[in-house]
């Protein structure tokens, strides 16, 4: 491929993309807004790091859990390090709008991944069948960014439904709470997986125990504040990998706004943050990864799109509390890992793939705190009962398949004065969406004494559209683009240089986790892409 390739975006698509150009021997350049953590956050979290989780002050730890303040319906936007920089300033230079819709935009370095849970699964053949290809085609490239992520997991009863795509796995210890209910589940494998229930231990991109040695995590029970340790992966740790590549630069502070395709080049339009101004780059083929709402906003601009209908797809969210059948005492004191810990698929009767995915977490500072909080001016009078059920409670995060949930319409608007463009998110509510989720829970209801754990209707949390941030889907791909669509390489009718690499091109969103068929999917792009012209076949 002659000429610079131009990467747009440093999330977990973009970094992908760019190592596999990369590792056949194609030139990089990563255009990105590249927000970073303030510096004054940095210093606590390097504080953080030097000790020991016995070391830390108190006064230290309420800094860095700064702003999350946790309920029974969660927290309301997850912040990392006590900073909102993840998200910050995305909406005002993005022209954002929203009517019932909970997904956002980031600008940081590293996207979402600064914030995400680090849960990982491929999708199964069953979930691709609105896809071009199937997991054949996916699977050498889950193996591959599966080499950038790292994978903390083990061979379960799991690896029946999902293949682990990598036989370099670390562990992680479960908590008490995880092992009760992994015991549970596995006494009652048979009569479970005959109702379509499917479990297995959480896989996570974390950076657990190697059987070689190393470090890993040090389980001080921060993770949902971000890990000082840095062991939860962000894709902004794989650029500054990808900067020791000679053929790879980066540069942040810079706006995309717009693309056109010049004879054998593209060209970019955007703006350099620190003046203001507009600014220009060129490239021989651009890959733009910048995330759901930031990439559509991109490709309707570049087609000069305005007042046109794109629909992002979503995968449902909710949030069910359970409680244990049996208290695990100390719970809520135990060192340990806060992330999801246990996985759970169900799976529809017909073949189909899982009717809902749910990522359990065990107790947590956060979990303490929302349990606390419920009881008000009573928790201290009612301290036992506190106690008991912290050490009691699970948390279930779970996710439907995007035809069974709501969608998201996104128009671009642009001023009649000659102002800035506004890009309107509104969510189109599916009501098939709620009554999906109460069989979910139904079905969990069903089997509370497997489980060993009875869920809690009432405190059933249906999130907003958008709110998983399992989204895409805007410009779909197909065998035969049309209209909004791309074909298998993102390039929308008409384009042949300009390559979309991130969910934005997803036919549909399946339940299970979306992060690591991102990453798949944009070194496949960026695989076959690097090909193209030595084929001799560029506009192929």
């Amino acid at each position: 491929m002659a000429g610079m390739n131009v990467v747009i975006g440093s999330g977990p698509a973009g970094v992908a993309c760019a190592q596999a150009l990369l590792d056949q021997g194609e030139s990089v350049r990563m255009l990105d807004a590249g927000l970073v953590l303030e510096p004054e956050r940095a210093a606590l979290v390097e504080q953080l790091k030097r000790g020991r989780p016995d070391e830390w002050t108190s006064s230290d730890l309420k800094a860095y859990q700064a702003g999350m303040i946790p309920d029974v319906g969660g927290v309301p936007l997850k912040l990392v390090y006590g900073s909102d920089f993840a998200y910050r300033g995305a909406d005002e230079s993005l022209g954002t709008q929203y009517r019932g819709v909970g997904l956002r935009p980031s600008l940081a370095k590293g996207g979402l991944s600064n914030v995400w849970g680090a849960a990982m699964l491929p999708y199964l053949e069953r979930d691709l069948e609105r896809w071009p290809f199937g997991l054949a085609v996916l699977a050498p490239h889950y193996s591959a960014v599966l080499r950038l992520t790292g994978l903390a997991a083990r061979a379960d009863s799991l690896e029946a439904l999902f293949p682990l795509f990598t036989q370099e796995l670390t562990n992680l210890r479960l908590s008490q709470q995880a092992t009760r209910l992994l015991d549970n589940l596995g006494r009652n494998r048979r009569s479970l997986e005959q109702a379509g229930v499917y479990f297995g231990q959480s896989r996570l991109a974390v950076r657990g125990q190697s059987p070689r040695g190393g470090d890993g995590c040090n389980y001080c029970r921060l993770c949902m504040y971000g890990c000082p340790y840095g062991h939860i992966y962000t894709s902004a740790a794989t650029v500054s990998q990808l900067q020791l590549n000679r053929n790879f630069s980066y540069q942040p502070g810079v706006l995309v706004t717009a693309l056109r395709e010049l004879g054998s080049g593209v060209q970019i339009t955007g703006i350099e943050q620190s003046t203001g101004k507009p600014g220009t780059w060129h490239g021989a083929r651009v890959f733009v990864g910048a995330g759901a709402i930031p990439t559509t906003r991109i490709l309707l601009r570049s087609l000069e799109a305005y007042g046109q209908t794109a629909w992002l797809y979503d995968s449902q969210y909710f949030l069910l509390p359970l409680i244990m059948l049996k208290r695990v005492a100390g719970a809520s004191r135990e060192w340990a890992h806060t992330l999801s810990q246990v996985f759970i698929e169900l799976l529809a009767p017909s073949g189909k793939g899982p009717t809902a995915h749910l990522q359990f977490y065990s107790n947590s500072d956060l979990i303490s705190q929302a349990v606390a909080n419920s009881f008000g001016p009573l928790q201290r009078p009612l301290a036992w009962l506190v106690r008991d059920l912290q050490e009691r409670l699970l948390v279930a995060q779970g996710f439907l398949p995007s035809d069974r949930s709501s969608r998201i319409a996104v128009r671009l608007e642009k001023d009649r004065s000659d102002g800035p463009d506004t890009l309107e998110l509104k969510a189109e509510i599916n009501p098939e969406a709620r009554a999906r989720v109460r069989q979910a829970v139904a079905k969990l209801l069903r089997h509370a004494w497997h489980l060993g754990a009875v869920p809690v209707p009432p405190m059933l949390k249906v999130a907003e559209p958008g709110r998983s941030f399992h989204s895409g889907g805007s410009f779909p791909m197909s065998h035969q683009p049309k209209g909004f669509q791309t074909d298998l390489l993102g390039r929308l009718p008409g384009w042949q240089r300009v390559h979309a690499i991130d969910a934005t091109i997803f036919p549909s969103i399946p339940a299970t986790t979306i992060t690591l068929s991102v990453m798949a999917n944009a070194h496949r792009i960026g695989w076959e892409a690097a090909q193209l012209d030595r084929l001799g076949s560029a506009g192929a």
